[in-house]
């Protein structure tokens, strides 16, 4: 297993894949989703399989050219129990490969919005995860929401990963960056792992949110923040959340 860094191995991809690697990657990806689904309805869509199904999506990925770098991946394995993970979104990228850098290490669930539970196919494969969902219409109520079932999932070793922005967005907006995952760390007494994501490789559609252009000559980045403990209200800590976060995207251009 990983232990710190990844770098995509060299390229071996066929010409369909360079060529059309829009078609050639949503294509393996609906076809992941059918069989995530199939095994979902048999109840064998164990930990392995998921893990394996998003080193599929990660394989495909890099098979059209996209080259993959994750770095400090340390910061979260070393820990000794769960965690809170927050990170930036910026498109739907991010939640088919984390998986497979993270869940060989620790059980983890998303924080989600209640869309997410009732989109055709992709559905069940979510389900799977046990997701805390949130439906984004009610602040008060999603936090309750995320405490009181993030807090639940902490307490059986099983760490929560959130996406504080309202919404997946190509640049890094501070003032979008909810302190959700702060109060659940401050509530659980647990650390906070920050995560910078550079996914624009998958773009956002114009038609179908989902389903944008695919462009693999830009590099995908994604890297670990050191684990930070809240103290008092928090507040020092989320800024500090941002500032990685923000020096992070700009590092990488």
């Amino acid at each position: 297993m990983l232990r710190n860094d990844y770098q995509t191995p060299p390229n071996q991809s066929r010409w369909i894949a360079r060529c059309l690697p829009g078609l050639f990657l949503y294509s393996r990806i609906v076809l992941n989703i059918l069989t995530a689904s199939r095994r979902c309805s048999k109840n064998t869509y164990t930990l392995d399989k998921k893990i394996t199904s998003s080193s599929g999506i990660l394989k495909t990925l890099e098979h059209i050219g996209a080259h993959v770098s994750v770095k400090n991946m340390s910061a979260f394995i070393d820990l000794k129990g769960p965690c809170v993970f927050v990170a930036n979104h910026m498109s739907a990228l991010e939640a088919f490969i984390l998986p497979c850098f993270i869940m060989p290490y620790r059980k983890i669930t998303f924080v989600i919005k209640k869309s997410l539970t009732q989109y055709p196919l992709l559905k069940h494969s979510i389900n799977s995860l046990d997701p805390i969902v949130v439906d984004r219409e009610n602040p008060r109520k999603d936090l309750r929401a995320v405490l009181d079932q993030g807090l639940n999932c902490l307490k059986q070793n099983i760490s929560v990963l959130i996406f504080p922005q309202t919404t997946r967005s190509l640049h890094f907006d501070p003032a979008q960056f909810n302190t959700l995952g702060i109060k659940l760390a401050q509530k659980s007494r647990l650390p906070v792992v920050p995560i910078a994501l550079k996914t624009d490789a998958w773009g956002i559609g114009r038609l179908l949110k989902d389903f944008g252009k695919i462009d693999p000559s830009k590099p995908v980045h994604m890297t670990f923040g050191d684990p930070i403990h809240i103290t008092g209200n928090g507040k020092q800590e989320h800024q500090k959340i941002l500032s990685f976060i923000g020096d992070t995207l700009q590092s990488w251009g």
